[in-house]
């Protein structure tokens, strides 16, 4: 039998910023009853709740559900969760890329985004020519233009700030 030992436990934090630790234990005790795809029924300290799943991402452990008519996001982590972020190795959807800079010397060939302009990820920012080749350097991210610190033409250094995001 392949199961999870007892002593698991998950942190759930809700958008009000509450923060939960649930063991196994206390999942595997949980008293409720699924009444549809999206609907449960819950017993808790002799309290009656109905609960709706209304939105789900299993990838990223977000949910959001609704209890008693009261909606809240909630995001569910587990202990090697906890490790990564008191490790600080957080990648992913919680880091965010404020700046874009050249990755190699070159020249500017193109820029093909303005101030203030909404890209969404893998949007073409600019052209960025080195050894003779043509690199696109792409958005990392959905965001809005703050400031381009480069014009059409200029020879750049690695590392060299080119544009930054709001």
């Amino acid at each position: 039998m392949n199961s999870k030992p007892l002593n698991s436990s998950y942190s759930v934090t809700m958008d009000n910023g509450q923060e939960l630790e649930i063991n196994q234990q206390e999942i595997y005790d949980f008293d409720a009853i699924k009444t549809s795809d999206s609907k449960f029924h819950i017993l808790h300290n002799d309290q009656s709740f109905e609960a709706e799943i209304l939105q789900s991402n299993f990838a990223s452990k977000a949910y959001k559900v609704k209890v008693n008519n009261n909606t809240y996001n909630i995001q569910i982590n587990n202990s090697l969760h906890s490790l990564i972020k008191e490790l600080g190795f957080e990648v992913g959807a919680n880091k965010k890329v404020n700046d874009i800079k050249a990755p190699m010397p070159g020249l500017i060939l193109d820029i093909q985004v303005n101030i203030g302009q909404e890209v969404k990820e893998n949007d073409s920012l600019l052209i960025l020519e080195a050894m003779k080749m043509e690199n696109v350097i792409v958005s990392p991210r959905d965001g809005v233009i703050k400031s381009i610190s480069v014009e059409k033409g200029n020879a750049v250094d690695k590392n060299q700030l080119l544009v930054e995001f709001e």
